[in-house]
This record gives structure tokens, C-alpha cells and sequence, in this order.
């Protein structure tokens, strides 16, 4: 029997798209080993969002063929996509699909095997408009289930190659969202977390179909889902229809990820997106008022080229004054092939990183102080793991619906399951900037 071993970089639809693929093997009879091991078929899963994705993606390759010379080296992902003849130019390297056609994988490798030549299956992303089904009906990891809803963005913003990478938006058909849904939560997942390169996009290109409707068939027709949770959305897609059905739902958690970027009008000018920061402010107001206790995660890019120290503040005050829960802060990084990356007055490294360690303080600082507001305070847990390696230990860590990391006390069985903790103390640090809730088991931490 013929084993495969897997390698992914980059975000969580790669690796996402790494199960689907993984299930495609199993089907065909295949084991799965770890990437360390001498496989007989290397699938690198790649990253293009930075150039230092496209390096750490050549090195990993290459690390593959250098294991098992012999194996069969399989590279797909976005670097595959935008980048096919570099790929294939690593010898050693036997097939390159990109982020179509991964169903064709299995054919390439009997091919490949029988006619010993380079088989590259990269096709031109931008004229595909439908959404390519790939299940996912379990994962690796037991307690979260993430759900491929969309594909693809149109937003052209100036710093990403993302469109260029996955092509334009492209929704997953509701009926097939509703059905792995279900699949999921059949498999014992309590929560599932939509997901996808341009998630709150969903629906944006079919007629009379919308993201508010889908959480609202989910919620009503998967029996036995308890928790819903949209892995990131703009500013610009939370619509008012998209509140009314937050507001009354009784499973999409008190938890948003809506990327900033900028809290300066014209630095998001220049970036190419798609709203202000008086509309960004407004949808923050009637989130907050529809959910209260709503957690506002974010992503921010430090020192975007020409960004003035003024500039900077305005986004700096924007976060401090909307309280948001917690930042991802990136220092803005040149992508080849991006009209960023051709502009003038690109800021320097030393002001990007003096910058960056202002936010995470700012972040550090409003996560402490929102965890603080849940002292004493009963919240639903989904335990995940051990708080430490040691087998012996007793504590667990888990996320509340609001996304506060909490630990306490649980056993083996509780993985997976809702139970009940009461905060006893909020805000100590943990993690580079992540507060964790300590917390004690309320009845024995009951299931639910």
C-alpha cells in the first residue's frame, strides 16, 4: 500500500484544502504519514501571500526530494498557482497543480508514474467560475470543524496577490454547505467555523442568495449544531440584514474577525479598500448593540508605504476608542507583482517595527481589558487539549463563543463537548499577547 505525507504553509484554507486532499488519497487506499517520514508521494501545500511564503515554499520542496529522491514530489497551493514554471524549474519536482483541478492529483501521479515526465496541471485561474467541491468529512483536529463556504476574491486590493492566486469569487452551492454541515456535526463536531478566501463575500455572486440567508439555513436546518462562527468578514459585507440575523441567533457566536488594515481614511485609499472609517465605526456601533459582549478581533498592516506618523495615530486612537478585543499586527511587507510594492515612500524597517510594538501593546492592554469584564461570569467552554504536556495534569484549554482561551479543570472525555466554566480570574498573559481566563469547573464542569 502506498503512503503520502503532507506539508502545508500558510492560512487555514490551505490547510483545510490539505484534508480534502488527504480524503481523496484515503479513498484510493493510501496511509498518511508524517511529513518526516520517507513517503512515496510529497504533497506540498504552498503560500504566495509574502515572498518570504514563495521561499519557505521552494525549501520545504526541496526538503521533500531530499528525503525520498524517489518519491513522487506533488506541489499545489497558491504558489503553485501564480508561480508554475518556478516550481517546475526545481528539479526534482514531478507535478504542479494550483488551486483548481486538486480532484486531478490522483490521475497526475499514475501518469506521471507511468510516463516519467513533469506534469504541469496549472490552469488559468481568473476564467473559472465555479466552486470546486472538495468534502472534508472529518478532521485531524477533533474540536473545531472548519467549513470551505467560498472561493476566490474581487477585491484587488493594492498590497495582495490573493486574486491572482485564487481567482475571482466564487460561492459554494447552499444545498452542499447545508449537507457537509451536517456531515460534521454527525461527526461529533459541536462547532463549526465557515470559512474561505473572502468568507463574508458568500453569495455576492448568485441571484437572490446572501451570506444572512446561509446562517440562517444553518442554524435552522442542521440538526444538532451549537455553535456557528465566521472565520473573518469586512467591514463592507456586514450588512444590516447580516446584524438582524446575528442579533437573534441562538448559535453564531458573540465573536467577529473583521480586518482593519487601517484606521486612516487615506492610507485605505491608497490600500484600495472598500470603505471608511465612518462606515467601519457605524457597523462597529450596531454590532455591538445587537451583541453585547461581542468580541472584535482584527488584522492590521503597520507602515503600508507612505504612511505618516499621523496616519499611524489615526489608526492607533480608531482601535484604542472601539475597543477591540484582540490585533494581529503585521508589519506591511513588499509582495512581488503588487502595486504596493512599486510605490514611493516605502517606510522604513525601524519605524514599521516601533510601530508594530505599539499596537501589540494597545492589543495586550484591550484584551486584558476585555477578558476582565467576564470575572465571575458562568461561559460554555469547548475544551481542546492538555494546558501543558504533562500527562498527569488535569487542566485543559478551551475558547468561550467570545473567543477568551480558557483553562480549567477537565478530563479526556470532555474534549469536544460544551461544558460549563465559571471565570474565577481574568488577563494573566500567555502567548505573546493572548490573555488566557484562568478559571474552575462549575458542577464538575458538566456537559451541557
Amino acid at each position: 500500500m502506498a503512503n503520502v505525507a503532507f506539508h502545508t504553509l500558510g492560512c487555514k484554507v490551505n490547510h483545510y484544502e490539505t484534508e480534502a486532499i488527504w480524503q481523496l488519497f484515503k479513498n484510493q487506499g493510501y496511509d498518511r504519514v508524517e511529513y518526516e517520514s520517507a513517503a512515496d508521494v510529497y504533497v506540498i501545500n504552498t503560500c504566495t501571500v509574502t515572498n518570504t511564503g514563495d521561499k519557505k515554499s521552494r525549501q520545504v520542496i526541496r526538503r521533500a526530494i531530499r528525503k525520498n529522491p524517489d518519491a513522487v514530489i506533488a506541489v499545489t497551493g497558491c504558489y503553485a498557482q501564480t508561480s508554475p514554471a518556478e516550481i517546475m524549474a526545481i528539479p526534482g519536482v514531478d507535478i504542479v497543480v494550483g488551486t483548481q483541478d486538486r480532484t486531478k492529483m490522483l490521475e497526475y501521479i499514475e501518469q506521471y508514474k507511468e510516463e516519467r515526465q513533469p506534469i504541469n496541471g496549472v490552469g488559468n485561474i481568473m476564467k473559472t467560475r465555479v466552486y470546486e467541491e472538495l468534502d472534508v468529512p472529518a478532521f485531524t483536529d477533533r474540536t473545531r470543524a472548519s467549513l470551505k463556504i467560498q472561493e476566490g476574491c474581487n477585491n484587488f486590493c493594492t498590497f495582495c496577490i490573493i486574486p491572482w492566486a485564487r481567482g475571482l469569487m466564487r460561492s459554494r452551492d447552499p444545498k452542499e454547505v447545508i449537507r457537509q454541515a451536517q456531515q460534521l456535526v454527525d461527526a461529533g463536531y459541536k462547532e463549526i467555523v465557515l470559512t474561505g478566501i473572502h468568507t463574508g463575500g458568500y453569495g455576492e455572486d448568485m441571484k437572490d442568495y446572501n451570506l444572512a440567508m446561509l446562517l440562517r439555513d444553518l442554524e435552522e436546518q442542521v440538526d444538532g449544531l451549537k455553535r456557528i462562527r465566521i472565520s473573518s468578514i469586512e467591514a463592507s459585507q456586514i450588512s444590516d440584514e447580516v446584524i438582524e440575523v446575528l442579533a437573534h441567533s441562538e448559535k453564531v457566536v458573540r465573536h467577529l474577525h473583521i480586518p482593519i488594515q487601517s484606521g486612516s481614511d487615506t492610507v485605505l485609499k491608497r490600500m484600495r479598500r472598500k470603505y471608511t472609517m465612518e462606515f467601519f465605526a457605524d457597523r462597529l456601533n450596531k454590532l455591538k448593540e445587537a451583541l453585547p459582549g461581542l468580541a472584535i478581533t482584527s488584522d492590521v498592516i503597520v507602515g503600508f508605504p507612505g504612511e505618516t506618523e499621523e496616519e499611524f495615530m489615526e489608526t492607533f486612537n480608531f482601535i484604542n476608542e472601539h475597543k477591540f478585543s484582540e490585533l494581529h499586527v503585521f508589519p506591511y511587507s513588499k509582495r512581488t507583482g503588487t502595486p504596493a510594492a512599486r510605490m514611493d515612500d516605502q517606510v522604513d524597517e525601524e519605524v514599521k517595527n516601533e510601530r508594530v510594538h505599539r499596537l501589540i501593546a494597545l492589543s495586550d492592554q484591550l484584551a486584558k481589558e476585555y477578558s476582565s469584564k467576564f470575572d465571575g461570569e458562568v461561559l460554555e467552554v469547548i475544551p481542546e487539549e492538555r494546558f501543558s504536556e504533562d500527562a498527569d495534569s488535569n487542566l485543559y484549554v478551551g475558547y468561550t463563543d467570545n473567543y477568551l482561551k480558557v483553562v480549567f479543570p477537565a478530563n479526556e472525555e470532555m474534549i469536544g463537548e460544551i461544558v460549563k466554566v465559571k471565570i474565577t480570574k481574568a488577563g494573566y498573559p500567555y502567548n505573546q499577547g493572548q490573555f488566557v481566563t484562568i478559571v474552575k469547573d462549575l458542577q464538575a464542569a458538566v456537559n451541557v
